[in-house]
């Protein structure tokens, strides 16, 4: 077509600019990575004795290592947060457990110190709340590939009008709702779809636009903490509180859902009010058009009644007797069955958020089966401290962290730490509703932190639309972070008094 194309050079220029900045953002991941490396290493060489911790055996010290190991490269994210998880259990096996390299355990059993078994850490992959994360994600593939997702949105949003302020409404909770029992990401996605004709019938000047996109990662983000399976640090928490070998609360999903359900809704309607207040509408009126239909055939029919039967079985988990972890498994079972789940669909599952929540698991029982908990607990004395301290720091702790890494590496990190201090000071914590106040206030410290783009995938979602400024959205995550957290401990201190957690 050319006899000479006149723009190569420009084509080499832009690769050699592309290669340059790909090069330097691998060099920039390798020396995070050498920094976390080296710092885990001093930890784990140095002389035992440098801890200050009486009876600090080899094995803990490694724990030890692994945690800031652990710690530095979620924070710095050299590797993706899933790889680091997976790292933390391979350096578990093969360092700490009963089936390490033998140069590295072969020394006197009392320096040694006690070492964890492999099929305990290889467990945390099978871990039972892990099983209940993948009856979630089986629940809404079954939703998507059915039209349920769709017909529930058209059925949802319909008695909230055409009201520019009610469709505001109509969409925080509609997509609150959703992502209590599916992925916030995958909810948030779904929504804005929703929306998106919605937005083009809007005028270019209204700041209506800005409210109905940011009601999208507002909703998915507080919806989540109102089931145990809505973010994986509720399941963190609960994990912990319900751990046999530990607290036992026995805190059941209808339990859970009983108080965080009210709260999150709470907080839904007030989010509406702070939307609709910063982001005004110029339109008063707003028709919706839901593109998509629900099927009718017989598998899509079994997805409904299995979908209601499920959650019915969760919220009424006091009264069957069965626990949320074992009805999971029911719609896996009847969908695989009945040729629902393909062999595609499992691949469709977010294995990596599964595989990180394995790694957490694997970091508590480090903790607990070495001995390192008991020894901590001795030597830093938690039952001294202020509770109100305790409970308050931990929660704006996390709630600081979550908005600049990953939620489920921030509780990851901090439940396992807290799950000991709060058994150590059990009875100072009594007057503030208790440990679970401890550790299901992180929880929602890391679900309301909704600051940044980079704070959650609902987040990125909607700041890529390019309708929303970053100041605009850390303007309502700072807003929703402290009306959160002031209602949420307020809300956890009287229940937790009461005895309902």
């Amino acid at each position: 077509m050319f006899k000479k194309f006149r723009g190569g050079h420009l084509i080499d220029e832009y690769q050699k600019e592309k290669q340059i900045r790909k090069d330097k953002k691998a060099l920039q991941r390798m020396i995070k990575f050498i920094i976390a490396l080296t710092i885990s290493l001093v930890v784990w060489l140095v002389p035992t004795t440098s801890f200050g911790i009486d009876g600090l055996t080899v094995v803990e010290q490694r724990v030890i290592a692994t945690f800031c190991f652990a710690t530095l490269m979620w924070v710095l994210e050299p590797i993706p947060s899933w790889t680091t998880s997976v790292l933390i259990v391979v350096i578990l096996l093969f360092t700490c457990s009963d089936s390490a390299l033998s140069w590295l355990v072969d020394m006197d059993e009392a320096q040694l110190g006690v070492l964890i078994s492999y099929k305990s850490i290889m467990s945390c992959f099978a871990h039972p709340v892990i099983m209940l994360f993948i009856g979630g994600f089986v629940l809404a593939i079954a939703a998507t590939k059915s039209g349920l997702d769709v017909k529930l949105a058209k059925v949802l949003l319909k008695p909230f009008g055409t009201k520019s302020e009610n469709v505001l409404l109509g969409f925080l909770l509609v997509t609150g709702i959703f992502s209590m029992f599916l992925s916030n990401t995958a909810t948030a996605a779904m929504m804005l779809a929703f929306l998106t004709p919605v937005l083009k019938s809007l005028p270019a000047n209204g700041k209506g636009k800005v409210a109905l996109t940011m009601a999208i990662p507002v909703g998915a983000n507080v919806g989540g903490i109102g089931t145990p399976i809505g973010t994986p640090p509720n399941a963190i928490a609960i994990s912990f509180l319900n751990d046999p070998a530990g607290m036992n609360m026995g805190i059941g999903f209808g339990q859970w859902m009983m108080v965080m359900v009210p709260f999150a809704l709470l907080l839904l309607v007030l989010a509406w009010f702070v939307l609709r207040n910063l982001f005004p509408f110029t339109q008063k009126t707003i028709e919706l058009k839901i593109e998509g239909e629900s099927k009718t055939d017989w598998q899509s029919i079994v997805v409904y009644v299995t979908f209601a039967i499920t959650i019915l079985l969760w919220m009424s988990d006091s009264v069957t007797g069965i626990n949320s972890n074992v009805v999971a498994m029911l719609p896996v079972g009847v969908f695989a069955a009945c040729g629902i789940l393909t062999r595609q669909d499992l691949e469709e599952i977010n294995w990596s958020v599964l595989w990180m929540v394995a790694g957490g698991f694997a970091l508590g029982v480090a903790l607990q089966d070495t001995g390192l908990a008991k020894h901590l607990i001795a030597t830093i004395p938690f039952n001294t401290w202020p509770p109100i301290l305790m409970i308050l720091g931990s929660g704006l702790l996390c709630y600081a962290m979550a908005n600049f890494i990953s939620h489920t590496a921030t509780a990851n990190l901090l439940i396992p730490i807290l799950a000991l201090a709060g058994m150590s000071a059990a009875e100072n914590l009594a007057p503030l509703g208790g440990v679970s106040t401890l550790l299901i206030g992180v929880a929602l410290g890391s679900s309301l932190a909704m600051l940044l783009p980079i704070s959650t995938p609902p987040n990125a979602l909607a700041h890529s639309t390019g309708l929303i400024e970053q100041k605009e959205m850390m303007k309502v995550g700072i807003i929703m972070g402290l009306l959160g957290l002031v209602l949420g401990y307020a809300i956890l201190i009287v229940v937790g008094k009461a005895g309902l957690f």
